[in-house]
């Protein structure tokens, strides 16, 4: 009976983890859609508000060649563009 009461509580455990995670919420600007899709895909949204202190607008340039380029993010150059724009204007240092 211990061992049910133990697997149970450990098959929470992940579940409980993710609840505490508060999502991330980004400035409603225009490119924000395009953003949160394209950029939420792959990695949490926190990684815009977490860097944006350190990131200008030639970085911000930058990071999104470099989810294209190295790690292949399929994203449009018009989109890449819109991207670009909205991380410059919103966290742009």
């Amino acid at each position: 009976m211990r061992w049910i009461a133990i697997f149970t509580t450990l098959a929470l455990v992940p579940a409980l983890a993710r609840a505490e995670e508060q999502e991330a919420r980004l400035k409603q600007a225009p490119g924000v859609d395009m953003v949160e899709a394209q950029c939420g895909a792959c990695h949490s949204l926190r990684f815009i508000l977490m860097n944006s202190p350190f990131l200008g607008p030639a970085q911000w340039d930058a990071e999104v060649a470099k989810m294209i380029k190295a790690f292949g993010a399929p994203i449009e150059p018009a989109d890449a563009k819109t991207i670009g724009d909205y991380l410059k204007e919103n966290y742009g240092g």
